[in-house]
Parts: structure tokens; C-alpha cells; sequence
């Protein structure tokens, strides 16, 4: 019986196996996951600290039994994929679901990213976390869950920091946030970072163009010293939140093609250059629909959609990703945060003659109760092509980021996009939606007086705040 070796049982690798379970039935599918958990929600993991989802099987898409039993899927979890033996067609195991050699007549590695940790000291104490595994999720809840968290340190101010300084929050502790850049959300362009530092300062104590010097266990009144810049803080646990790597180690000894950032190269039906290995998930670079050329963004939607396709081509069927455009949406307290495409500064790093419009509308009419200020940026060329797009307000951010992405996945021009024909009612949005009047903007034009009053192009721009 042909056999599908699938490396990692996330979002990706899951995906995987139930596509080739369906394509093959009699296929043998085997699922090595390193973990204790298979098929869950990573991006769920702040919320089920913050106590909004109660319980950590909450965050399971299905338990291990549906793949065991109703799908025919040989899950092993606890057991660690350590090599590829493409030569041999094996993968070599250690856990519980075995140890030696596993012979495959096709692989998808979706062995997902790993975290990043400053080069400092003390990182490695039982107090300080990652958060990258619902393993360690769990011991983190029970600790916070045991009344002895009066305060934490978040190092790292991008999404995974900003999600998890909320969730410490949410469950009570004191929140310090330490940033090395001078700014919070590398990932947007300044105004839109601006508006979430604020947003942040409400909630947290910031610190910004601040280095970790290190961690150690004791000294004044909380159970670890985080040493910032010559000073030290008292705190009770640390969460590392400084970015993630591509897990490519086994895929690059095997003899993969890679990018520099060791995000591993694959064609639209998710193979390597490795013959009889695909791979799927935030492991792989993807076309960038924008760039016209591969880019590693890690995205749970992404990871979802290559570990089918992967899966389906591994089991003999066909099937092809279409590319991304890097869309993301943040949560940062009580403000949404979104970007697509590409930012202004990324646009001219790849050499793009690139500028920015940006408008300040509202989210509903200005006349219906509870409208609320909208920061909209384009990213575009002098002859109109959108190249990104970016948005922060208090409501409707999440709703719109997705009319910008599906403009860039049509490759429509500011004036298409000025042009569409999207929903109006006053509890929702504005006669002119805050998406056309940037575009409007971008495109030259002038909206008429009435509507400008609503979110029109010419009318004062307001702060969030205000």
C-alpha cells in the first residue's frame, strides 16, 4: 500500500491528510506531530489566555479520534520527525509513534515556524513562554489561573506580542511591553503603527527603542528580574514574542531550494525541489500576487489552503495555489488593525515607485449613533495601480481590509476600486465607504459636499481619540 508521510499535524499538515484521505481512501496516511495537540487554532491561543474561550479543547477543529477513526489518518502525536532520507524515501521518528526509519512514497513537510529569542540570558526559565504550542499555552493559563500573576513582561511589540499583552491584561496582570524599535507594528506604515501605539498606552506600560539585557530568577519583589537597557523590572513571568523562523532545518539538510530567510521555495502545487516532498504552511515562501515573486508571510488562512492542495497532489489528484497578497488583521484591545498588499515603505524596498492617500473617514454615518473614526491608507503607483492597503479604527477595519485584498487579487487600479458599487446603510457605513473615499482621493477626485460630511475626501481628518 502507497504510503503519505505528513510532518506536523497544524493547520497545514492536518489540512493535508484529510485532502489526501479524500482524494486516496485506500491511501496509508501517517501524521507525525511533535506536540500533544493536532488541529487547532494557534491564532486562538490569546484568547484562551485571556479567559475568552474558557477551555483549550475549545480550540480544536476536531479531536484526535475524528482523524484516528472516522477519517482512517494514523495520528502520532509526541513524535518528532528528526531527518529525510530522500535517497531512501524514509523520514526517521523518535516518540512514542515509533523510532527508526518510516518509508513514504510521498512527504508534506508542515513543519510550521519556530519562535525567534533575542540573544540574551535567562530565556529558557519555566517562567518564561513563547506561546507557540497550545502545550505551552496550558501551563501558562494554570499559572495565570493560580492568582500569583500580579504583573508580566511582553517582550516584542508585533502581533503575537500585541495579542499577548491583551490577553495578560484580560487576566489581570499588570502589562509592560518591551520593543527594541522605536515604534510598535513593523509591519505598517507609521500612521497606522501610530494609532496603535495609542491604543496600546491606554492599557499597558510601553516601552519603546528598549533591549532585553537578559532574565533572572529572584531579586526584588516578583519571581524573575528582566534587566531593559540598565534597568530592572519586577515581574512574575515574561512572554518572548520577537518574531518567528520558518522550520525548514530538516527540509534544507534534505537539499531543499530556500530563500535566505530559509523559508523553503515551492511551485503553485506545493512541491519542493526534492523529488516525492511537498510542503505547506508558514514553512514555505508563496507567490506574492503583488510582488510577482515568492514571499514568506506567515498566515493561518495560507497554511490552511497549501496543506490542501499539498495534500491533494501528494495523493494523486491535482490541484494549484493561487498566491497571496499578505492579508492580516490584528485585534489591539479596543482598536482593528489591518494591512494587504504591500506598505509604502516595503513597496519602495522593492523598488517600486510608490506613494500613499490617506483619509480619515467613519465607520457608519455621521449621524447614526456610535460612528466611529476610520484611518484608511492606499498604497499605490503615480499611474494608479494599488499596490496595498491599510486600515485602523474601533469598528469596520476587519470588514474592509477584505475588499482591498479582493481588489489586489483582481489586480484592479484605484480607479476600479473607486468605482465599486459597495453597501450602504447608516448603522453600517457611510454613503461614501471609507474604501472609495481613499480611493476617490487617490484617484484626484473631489466627492460631493453631502457626502464628504460622512467620509468624503476634503473633510478635517479626526483622531481616534476624538
Amino acid at each position: 500500500m502507497a504510503r503519505l508521510v505528513v510532518i506536523g499535524g497544524g493547520a497545514a499538515g492536518m489540512s493535508a491528510a484529510s485532502a489526501a484521505r479524500r482524494v486516496a481512501p485506500a491511501l496509508d496516511v501517517v501524521v507525525c506531530e511533535a506536540g500533544g495537540f493536532a488541529a487547532y487554532g494557534m491564532c486562538g491561543i490569546p484568547y484562551f489566555l485571556g479567559g475568552t474561550v474558557p477551555e483549550a479543547e475549545g480550540l480544536l477543529a476536531y479531536p484526535p479520534s475524528e482523524f484516528r477513526d472516522r477519517r482512517g489518518i494514523d495520528l502520532r502525536l509526541h513524535t518528532r520527525v528528526t531527518a529525510i532520507d530522500t535517497c531512501a524515501r524514509q523520514v526517521h521518528i523518535a516518540g512514542p509513534g515509533g523510532d527508526g526509519p518510516l518509508g513514504y512514497d510521498a512527504a508534506v513537510v508542515a513543519s510550521g515556524a519556530a519562535p525567534v529569542r533575542p540573544p540574551a540570558p535567562g530565556l529558557d526559565g519555566s517562567r518564561v513562554f513563547t506561546i507557540r504550542s497550545l502545550d505551552e499555552a496550558i501551563e501558562l493559563r494554570r499559572l495565570l489561573e493560580g492568582g500569583t500573576i500580579r504583573h508580566a513582561v511582553v517582550v516584542g511589540a508585533g502581533y503575537i506580542g500585541l495579542e499577548a499583552a491583551e490577553a495578560l491584561v484580560c487576566a489581570g496582570a499588570e502589562v509592560e511591553v518591551i520593543e527594541a524599535l522605536p515604534r510598535v507594528l513593523g509591519n505598517v506604515d507609521e500612521p497606522v503603527a501610530e494609532l496603535a501605539r495609542a491604543e496600546m498606552e491606554r492599557h499597558t506600560r510601553l516601552r519603546l527603542g528598549a533591549r532585553l539585557g537578559g532574565v533572572r530568577e529572584g531579586g526584588g519583589w516578583g519571581a524573575l528580574t528582566v534587566m531593559v537597557d540598565g534597568a530592572e523590572i519586577g515581574t512574575d513571568l515574561v512572554v518572548v514574542a520577537t518574531g518567528v523562523r520558518p522550520a525548514t532545518d530538516l527540509l534544507i539538510r534534505a537539499g531543499a531550494e530556500h530563500l535566505p530567510d530559509r523559508s523553503v521555495l515551492v511551485d503553485a502545487s506545493m512541491r519542493t525541489s526534492l523529488p516525492g516532498v511537498f510542503a505547506a504552511g508558514d514553512c514555505v515562501a508563496l507567490q506574492h500576487r503583488v510582488l510577482g515573486r515568492p514571499a514568506w508571510i506567515p498566515l493561518g488562512p495560507a497554511a490552511n489552503k497549501t496543506g490542501r492542495v499539498a495534500g491533494t497532489v501528494a495523493a494523486g489528484g491535482a490541484a494549484a495555489f493561487a498566491g497571496i497578497v499578505g492579508t492580516a488583521v490584528v485585534k489591539v484591545f479596543d482598536l482593528e488593525v489591518a494591512r494587504t498588499g504591500l506598505t509604502l515603505a516595503e513597496a519602495r524596498a522593492a523598488g517600486l515607485a510608490a506613494a500613499a492617500t490617506d483619509v480619515v473617514s467613519r465607520s457608519r454615518a455621521r449621524y447614526y449613533p456610535g460612528a466611529q473614526p476610520l484611518h484608511v491608507r492606499l498604497v499605490h503607483t503615480a499611474e494608479g495601480r494599488l499596490l496595498g492597503g491599510q486600515l485602523a479604527g474601533r469598528e469596520g477595519a476587519a470588514k474592509r481590509i477584505d475588499v482591498l485584498a479582493t481588489a489586489l487579487h483582481a489586480g484592479l487600479t484605484v480607479t476600479d476600486l473607486a468605482a465599486l458599487d459597495l453597501s450602504y446603510a447608516p448603522p453600517f457605513a457611510p454613503v461614501y465607504d471609507p474604501v472609495l473615499a481613499a480611493a476617490i482621493k487617490a484617484c484626484g477626485l473631489v466627492a460631493s459636499p453631502e457626502p464628504a460630511a460622512a467620509g468624503g475626501a476634503g473633510w478635517p481628518a479626526v483622531t481616534l481619540g476624538g
